[in-house]
C-alpha cells in the first residue's frame, strides 16, 4: 500500500497564525501528519511551528534577524521565497512524500507557490489566497496547484474564513487519500502530444490510434503554459514520447503573442533523448486577447475572430520563413529519434482551401526554410494532405511506432 502524505502547512504565523493553526487542527483531525512551516518574517510567531523561519531563511543563505531588521518587506519575501523553494526540494531529495496546504496575500502566496513547485506532479498542493480569482499563471505556472479564492482578507477567524478554511482542510484530506479509493495508476507507457482547437481532429485521431497499441497519451493545450508543462514533464521523466503536432507557441515567441511557452519550448524532448515527431500545426496564427488588445503596431494584418476574448492573426510569409529556421534549428540540436511531417494542403482547420488563413505562399515559406535547414539526424515527410485528414493523423501514428520500436527495445 502506498505511504500515506504528510502534509507541509505554510504561512507566515506572525500574521496569520490562527488561521494556520486552525487548518493544521483540522488536517490532524481528520488522520493526516501536519507540519507547521513558519515563513513569516517581521513579528515573532502566533505560536511555535515545527519548522522555524529561521530554518527556511538559512536554505537561502539568510539570517532571519538581519531581514527582520532589515524592515525591508521585498527583501524578506525574496528571501524566503527562495528560502521555500530550496527547503522544499531538499526534502523531496531526501524521498519525502509530502503534500502542501498554504494560506496568503500576494506576498505570502508567492512564497507558498514557489515551494509547491518544488513538489512532484500529482502531489497534493492547495493554495488558498486572496489572489486566486485573478491572474494566477504566475503561481500555479507548469504545477498541479490548486488556488482557492479566500473571499476576504486573513485578519483572524470569523464566521467566513473558518468556513472557507474548513472547506480548504478537507479538501485537502481527500487529495490526500481520504476518500473512498485510490485512482488505480496506469502502467502504460505514457507520451504527450500539443493540441490547439485548430488541430484537434489530428490530435484526437493519433490519441485513438495508439491508445489502441497499448500507449496512454497526455494532450496539453499549447497555450504557452501548455507546452511548458509537457517540457517539464519531459524532463522529469513522466513522458517517453512526444507528439509536438501543434508548434502554434513558436509562432507567439517570435512575433509577440500571448501564448509564447518562451525560448526553450521544443527543447526538452531533444535534451533527454525522448523519440518526438514533430508538425507545423497552427504556425498559421498567433494568438491575441480580445480585439482591443491587439498591439497597434499589427494595424492592417489578416485577423480572425477566434471567441469574443480570441484573436488570430495570421502569419506573414517573412515569419513563417523565420519560423522554419528556428523550428530546424532545435530540431537539429536533438540527441533522440526526430521526424517532421509537413501538411502540404494546410497547417491548422482554417488553413485550407476557403478558409481564412489560407495562404499557400505564407505555407511554401514555411516548408521551403524548413527543407533547406533540417539536418540529417531529422526524417523529413512531406504529405499532400492537411493536417486535420485522417490520413496525416495516421501517418504521425505510423512514424511514432517506428520509433518506438527502437527507443523501447530495451
Amino acid at each position: 500500500m502506498t505511504e500515506p502524505y504528510s502534509i507541509l502547512v505554510v504561512g507566515t504565523l506572525d500574521t496569520k497564525g490562527n488561521e494556520i493553526r486552525f487548518l493544521r487542527d483540522r488536517l490532524v483531525a481528520a488522520g493526516l501528519a501536519a507540519t507547521v512551516v513558519d515563513i513569516g518574517v517581521l513579528a515573532p510567531p502566533a505560536f511555535p511551528p515545527d519548522v522555524p523561519r529561521d530554518e527556511i531563511a538559512r536554505a537561502a543563505g539568510e539570517r532571519i534577524a538581519k531581514l527582520a531588521a532589515a524592515e525591508d518587506r521585498g527583501r524578506a519575501t525574496a528571501a524566503m521565497h527562495k528560502g521555500l523553494a530550496a527547503w522544499v526540494s531538499g526534502r523531496r531529495e531526501k524521498g519525502l512524500r509530502e503534500g502542501m496546504i498554504a494560506i496568503g496575500g500576494s506576498a505570502g502566496t508567492a512564497i507558498a507557490t514557489a515551494g509547491m513547485h518544488e513538489l512532484p506532479i500529482g502531489a497534493p498542493k492547495l493554495m488558498v489566497s486572496t489572489m486566486a480569482s485573478g491572474d494566477v499563471r504566475p503561481y500555479v505556472g507548469t504545477s498541479d496547484i490548486c488556488m482557492m479564492y479566500s473571499v476576504v482578507d486573513f485578519t483572524g477567524l470569523n464566521t467566513l474564513t473558518s468556513t472557507i478554511l474548513a472547506n480548504a482542510a478537507d479538501a485537502m484530506a481527500g487529495m490526500c487519500g481520504r476518500r473512498a479509493s485510490l485512482p488505480e495508476v496506469s502502467t502504460r507507457t505514457l507520451l504527450a502530444a500539443t493540441m490547439f482547437g485548430n488541430t484537434t481532429p489530428c490530435v484526437n485521431r493519433v490519441k485513438e490510434l495508439l491508445e489502441a497499441r497499448g500507449y496512454e497519451l497526455l494532450v496539453f493545450h499549447a497555450t504557452g503554459t501548455g507546452g511548458q508543462a509537457m517540457e517539464r514533464l519531459v524532463v522529469e521523466g513522466f513522458v517517453k514520447g512526444v507528439l509536438d503536432i501543434t508548434t502554434t507557441e513558436l509562432a507567439d515567441e517570435l512575433v509577440g503573442g500571448v501564448l509564447t511557452a518562451g525560448p526553450d519550448r521544443l527543447v526538452a524532448a531533444g535534451r533527454k533523448g525522448v523519440p518526438q515527431i514533430v508538425s507545423v500545426g497552427c504556425l498559421d496564427m498567433v494568438n491575441f486577447g480580445a480585439p482591443e488588445t491587439v498591439p497597434p503596431n499589427f494595424a492592417g494584418r489578416l485577423f480572425y475572430q477566434h471567441n469574443p476574448a480570441v484573436t488570430l492573426m495570421r502569419t506573414t510569409p517573412g515569419e513563417n520563413r523565420e519560423l522554419g529556421e528556428m523550428l530546424a534549428r532545435k530540431l537539429n540540436q536533438a540527441k533522440g529519434p526526430v521526424v517532421l511531417l509537413l501538411p502540404l494542403q494546410g497547417v491548422s482547420g482554417i488553413d485550407r482551401v476557403g478558409k481564412a488563413f489560407y495562404d499557400p505562399a505564407a505555407d511554401k515559406s514555411l516548408f521551403d526554410a524548413l527543407r533547406a535547414n533540417v539536418g540529417a539526424n531529422v526524417k523529413l515527410l512531406e504529405l499532400d494532405r492537411h493536417i486535420n485528414d485522417p490520413e496525416f493523423a495516421a501517418a504521425i501514428a505510423d512514424e511514432f511506432l517506428k520509433c518506438a520500436v527502437i527507443a523501447f527495445r530495451d
